[in-house]
């Protein structure tokens, strides 16, 4: 769906299962200097984690929402440009443990128009296959420039 044509209350997802892989663990871990254990030994994990095998980070997971929104709501570059804006919520739930399925839900709360374009608020979350609690809820702002002739 086009986010020019969002209803407030509408909610749209990620249509596709993403599944996190050690390798995308130990590369945003060299990335962000986060090198924990918890998220990159797999033995010791077993030995010692209460999740008994390796982790994401939080901000892993949170940084594949870009991708997912993607999959979820079109934004034509013809005619938009979207810009992070901000959050104002976020918690980490429930681990993300590696090979875990996930999938993305957006619900539009708010439209607010600027004078640069509309800002658009989302309240987000991270499922995960075979698990009843989300591995993180958010509020999450887009601005979306309407682009010029």
């Amino acid at each position: 769906m086009d986010i020019m044509h969002l209803a407030v209350g509408s909610t749209h997802e990620s249509p596709n299962l993403h599944r996190v892989t050690q390798e995308q663990i130990q590369k945003f871990a060299d990335a962000t200097g986060d090198h924990q254990w918890i998220h990159l030994d797999s033995e010791k994990c077993a030995k010692l984690s209460p999740y008994k095998t390796t982790i994401a980070h939080g901000f892993l997971t949170l940084s594949l929402m870009p991708q997912m929104f993607a999959e979820a709501i079109v934004v034509n570059p013809k005619t938009t440009t979207m810009i992070n804006y901000g959050m104002d919520s976020l918690r980490f739930i429930e681990a993300v443990r590696v090979n875990d399925k996930i999938k993305y839900v957006f619900t539009l709360v708010n439209i607010e128009n600027k004078s640069t374009g509309n800002l658009y608020k989302f309240e987000g979350k991270v499922l995960i296959e075979g698990r009843q609690k989300p591995a993180l809820i958010g509020t999450f702002l887009t601005l979306v420039l309407k682009a010029k002739d």
